[in-house]
């Protein structure tokens, strides 16, 4: 069942990765776009010389994006489908379907919004290149704590679930959690490189078309794989029940 699971989400993945490389062309792109012309506009005012473009936006924006967005699903949904295959029947009593979905919204709040809230994303004509390497290791360092965090808080409810209700178990364990990454995000080194002259609405655009490629990618995966394995785990179960019911019922020979 295992490999049929991971079967399951790779092609889940390859699904989330061609829907949020759609979105991204469609929302992404212009605001990225007007982010570009806004540095070659000051790179020019301050007599910069441009930057060699190892790969053109064209490629850049068409077959690198799918590319990038399809490998990167792919290997979502293949992480997705181990750990659903790990939570499936442990945590909770759902089914296959609302497993896949509740996993998909704490994987989406988990990974990449709560670091989003401390670190959010900039287009790639703000920031100092300099300091690209700390930045890029504060944001991770977000998302680990996150998800340590988040691993705490599971493993907190099981804990109160042998002295509490399922609900107050529950709420415990998110208020847990709640208070660990605001207390982590105060204590992280802020990040504000934006200049005070970069356009706020694509800035704006940008982070919202970012939160867009996120939600799309983390939502398709969850429903297509939920689609699939509450089909594929309820007629396994079916079967089964089947099998056994033909072998009690049938006469001996």
């Amino acid at each position: 069942m295992l490999r049929t699971l991971l079967i399951l989400g790779l092609i889940a993945g390859l699904c989330g990765g061609i829907a949020a490389s759609g979105f991204a062309k469609v929302v992404g792109e212009p605001p990225l776009d007007r982010a570009i012309a806004w540095e070659t506009v000051h790179a020019r005012a301050a007599v910069e010389a441009p930057h060699d473009e190892v790969v053109s936006r064209t490629v850049q924006g068409s077959i690198g994006l799918f590319t990038g967005a399809c490998i990167y699903g792919i290997s979502l949904g293949g992480l997705f489908a181990l750990v659903f295959a790990g939570a499936y029947g442990r945590l909770s009593r759902s089914g296959p379907a609302r497993t896949a979905v509740g996993l998909g919204a704490g994987a989406l709040l988990v990974l990449y919004v709560v670091p989003f809230l401390k670190y959010p994303a900039n287009p790639p004509s703000v920031g100092d290149p300099a300091t690209i390497g700390e930045r890029t290791a504060l944001y991770f360092g977000m998302m680990a704590i996150s998800l340590l965090a988040a691993i705490a808080a599971v493993r907190l409810r099981l804990q109160l679930l042998a002295r509490l209700s399922p609900d107050v178990a529950t709420l415990a364990a998110v208020a847990a959690f709640i208070v660990v990454v605001i207390a982590a995000g105060l204590a992280m080194p802020a990040v504000d490189e934006v200049p005070a002259t970069f356009p706020a609405t694509t800035l704006w655009d940008f982070r919202v078309a970012s939160v867009g490629v996120q939600f799309v990618m983390y939502t398709t995966i969850a429903l297509v794989f939920g689609v699939a394995a509450e089909r594929k785990i309820t007629g396994a179960g079916v079967r089964r029940e089947l099998v056994d019911a033909t072998l009690v019922t049938a006469p001996r020979r």
